[in-house]
């Protein structure tokens, strides 16, 4: 979906692209994956668990880098979308992924990868306070991106009626050997390992919020027993942007399986989308 999809309307605030990394690793009771919980004081899913992610950069795709994989034509096949456009989309998933957790996809040649994220500490810092782009990051350090590591999973789209709106797309990776996915962001408070079932469970239990499209994707990461199957898959990609109705004569989003949300959502009083929560 674009923003030509959108309702014209004045009022509806426009779209920015986004990509959402689910980073993944195979554990003893199956694939595990990392999720972090957003510090209260952002202003989009505050005080949610969500995947690492973010807004594409100006920057993001912007210049000429070392590229293995999937070429930009193959992504946006894939996502119905501009080659442009994925390539930004590519390029952010990459940056937003090595910013919010260390993981970095990327290696000194086609076929490799950084084994040990750590040395580029200092990169990822000005990375995230915009003081560096990913491609003067990439071409400095002789890295090259690779896009083959990722593989693409959804589309999201936030409601019109919120006051800061994302065209989101979601990757999957699996975590390369070696590195380890940390909690060394200003933007996440808690980061932790789960299994999508037991992430589900601690949902249900109201340890921690769970917006729509990441409930989703823990949903659909369930039915597979390891990170090898989750990587294979090769789901059909269909723009998703719940709209509020009444259901049971309240006020509730509807998407695809939402009944089932709903049936367990905790307490529906803690979902505020952009909004801080009091």
């Amino acid at each position: 979906m674009s923003e030509t999809d959108t309702p014209v309307d004045s009022q509806v605030p426009p779209l920015k692209d986004a990509s959402t990394v689910m980073v993944v690793r195979d554990g003893d009771a199956g694939p595990e994956i990392f999720l972090q919980r957003r510090v209260v004081a952002m202003e989009f899913a505050a005080g949610m668990t969500v995947f690492p992610g973010g807004g594409v950069d100006p920057s993001d795709g912007t210049a000429e880098i070392a590229w293995a994989g999937p070429a930009p034509a193959w992504w946006a096949e894939k996502f119905a979308i501009s080659e442009s456009r994925a390539k930004a989309l590519v390029c952010a998933a990459v940056r937003e992924t090595f910013e919010e957790c260390g993981v970095l996809l990327a290696g000194p040649t086609a076929d490799t990868v950084v084994s040990d994220s750590a040395r580029y500490r200092e990169a990822r810092g000005k990375l995230e306070r915009r003081e560096l782009s990913l491609a003067t990051f990439l071409v400095e350090e002789a890295l090259v991106l690779r896009a083959d590591l990722l593989r693409p999973w959804a589309n999201w789209v936030t409601p019109i009626i919120e006051p800061r709106r994302y065209d989101t797309y979601f990757f999957v990776a699996v975590l390369p050997n070696g590195q380890r996915a940390d909690g060394a962001t200003s933007e996440a408070d808690d980061v932790r390992w789960h299994t999508p079932a037991a992430a589900l469970d601690r949902w249900r239990a109201g340890a921690t919020v769970l917006l729509p499209p990441t409930w989703s994707q823990l949903d659909a990461l369930t039915r597979f027993t390891s990170t090898a199957e989750i990587f294979a898959a090769d789901p059909v990609i269909t723009p998703i942007m719940p709209v509020f109705t009444q259901i049971d004569g309240l006020d509730a989003l509807d998407f695809p399986e939402n009944h089932r949300y709903l049936a367990d959502l905790p307490d529906r009083t803690r979902l505020r989308g952009s909004s801080r929560p009091s």
